[in-house]
């Protein structure tokens, strides 16, 4: 299955046939699942040394939590925390693609001169006091960029997200942001579309997109999922998996393999080496589909 070519800056790219992976990295104290997270630069560093070997694609690196609740960071507290971990995985990892997990295109701008190739900005470009900056940072620079759908910041994206057809509204609001985004002289090439699971998305949601991913392959660019050890995988698996993200690995796995047959270039997890094995079973399987 050969998905085609993202460009990435310094002459880096994301050419895996088939689904890749990219592994979380979390330089806060806030991420809703802690085994995720690390303590500054230097055990940043050895977890994404880590991530490379056991097979991650990409690293995608993120200073301020968007769990459903939480209420953000200043910019100088993310820029002081992200830019010392960019600049030292890129040393120690020349060749491996560095995503930022940002809504903030100050903080975007910063990451890339400091060696980052993605923006994984879940904003979805709707932060009026963000938006247009962002799409100017990914126009100057030619990052990749990883346009998330979302109803809501993270504060108060849960309370009580409700749809007439969420499939429609999804497909309008992708159209629309990409044509921003291309107007403003983005690359499609460059683009990438994330659903927003667990993002003002409530169980259902969660469900019927995994369900349609197939679908999503007509909106145009390649198709990121991050369901990693989410809330949904809880609520479907039951006791044990509730409000313990700790239980939800053999969930999230299940979901890795569904991406993979359904064509997903990107999935976002915490388990580099399960979802790699996951990921490489179902394509070496996929080989032989008659």
């Amino acid at each position: 299955m050969n998905l085609g070519v993202i460009p990435l800056l310094g002459g880096r790219k994301l050419s895996r046939d088939g689904t890749l992976v990219m592994g979380i990295l979390n330089v806060t104290n806030d991420s809703f699942f802690k085994e995720s997270r690390v303590a500054g630069e230097r055990e940043a560093v050895v977890r994404a040394v880590s991530m490379a070997k056991k097979g991650a694609d990409i690293i995608d690196i993120g200073a301020e939590s968007t769990r459903p609740g939480s209420r953000g960071v200043s910019e100088e507290t993310e820029r002081d925390a992200l830019l010392p971990v960019v600049r030292s995985i890129r040393r120690e990892l020349p060749d491996m693609p560095i995503s930022v997990d940002t809504r903030k295109a100050a903080v975007a701008e910063a990451a890339i001169e400091a060696g980052a190739d993605m923006i994984n900005d879940v904003s979805g470009l709707e932060l009026p006091e963000e938006s247009d900056g962002m799409v100017s940072v990914t126009a100057r620079s030619g990052a990749a960029y990883v346009l998330t759908h979302t109803k809501g910041t993270p504060d108060v994206m849960q309370e009580d997200p409700r749809y007439d057809d969420l499939m429609s509204e999804m497909r309008d609001f992708f159209r629309e942001k990409i044509a921003v985004l291309e107007s403003s002289g983005v690359s499609r090439n460059s683009l990438i579309i994330d659903p927003g699971i667990g993002f003002g998305k409530n169980v259902s949601d969660n469900l019927t997109i995994l369900a349609n991913l197939e679908k999503f392959s007509a909106f145009g660019p390649p198709v990121l999922i991050g369901a990693s050890r989410k809330g949904f995988i809880g609520s479907v698996a039951g006791s044990g998996a509730r409000g313990n993200p700790s239980r939800r690995l053999d969930g999230t796995l299940a979901i890795t393999a569904l991406c993979t047959l359904s064509g997903v270039r990107i999935v976002r997890v915490h388990d580099v080496a399960a979802n790699r094995r996951t990921v490489d079973m179902v394509t070496e399987i996929l080989k032989y589909k008659l």
